[in-house]
């Protein structure tokens, strides 16, 4: 059975923890290729928000890894067969930049190609607050097809952690895509819910 390819573009964002947990997530399932692009900046803030090994971490764990500038990799065209792709985080400009086509890098590119071949595009963007030029950016792309899901927690599970944070945020993501199998996600189960309020 061939493996269902995934691409993961990694941005500038603040929030490139949940770049390395999304790509841990989907190197779990065994049906799954990870295809990985890093930007330039992106490469800085893992540096500065996970540490010195997390770049490396993701080159690792990734099943292949292109240049940002590499605009003949495979996941540049659409005859390259995807279930989807993520960006995460998705930074304003790489938002604003797949908004207006303007394919310049690899990430953008790819995401273009995803929105032309009508797959599942996933933008985790990351920016607060929001002005109206990037909420028109975010209308821009649902009309054109992609799925806009700023990482907001979700409190409702009453997280205990940063790490269960970016753990539920990224298996959201993944299940975002549409990927065979069970969801990665919890689900929201009101009778735990009641349950816990009841014991309080």
């Amino acid at each position: 059975m061939s493996k269902k390819r995934v691409v993961v573009g990694v941005s500038g964002a603040s929030g490139a923890a949940l770049a390395l947990r999304v790509v841990q997530r989907l190197a779990e399932i065994p049906s799954v290729e990870t295809h990985l692009i890093v930007s330039d900046s992106a490469r800085r803030t893992l540096l500065h928000e996970v540490g010195p090994h997390a770049l490396h971490q993701l080159l690792t764990i990734a099943d292949r890894s292109y240049q940002i500038r590499d605009i003949g990799a495979a996941t540049a065209s659409g005859s390259f067969r995807t279930a989807g792709m993520i960006v995460v985080p998705c930074s304003m400009r790489t938002l604003a930049a797949i908004a207006a086509g303007l394919a310049d890098n690899l990430i953008v590119r790819a995401a273009d190609v995803h929105l032309k071949e009508r797959r599942r595009l996933v933008l985790m963007t990351r920016e607060t607050p929001l002005h109206l030029g990037h909420l028109r950016n975010m209308t821009a792309v649902t009309e054109m097809g992609a799925v806009v899901m700023p990482p907001v927690p979700a409190f409702y599970q009453r997280p205990q952690s940063v790490e269960e944070i970016i753990d539920h945020l990224a298996a959201r993501a993944i299940d975002l895509v549409g990927l065979p199998g069970e969801p990665l996600a919890t689900e929201w189960d009101p009778q735990s819910h009641r349950q816990h309020t009841a014991a309080r």
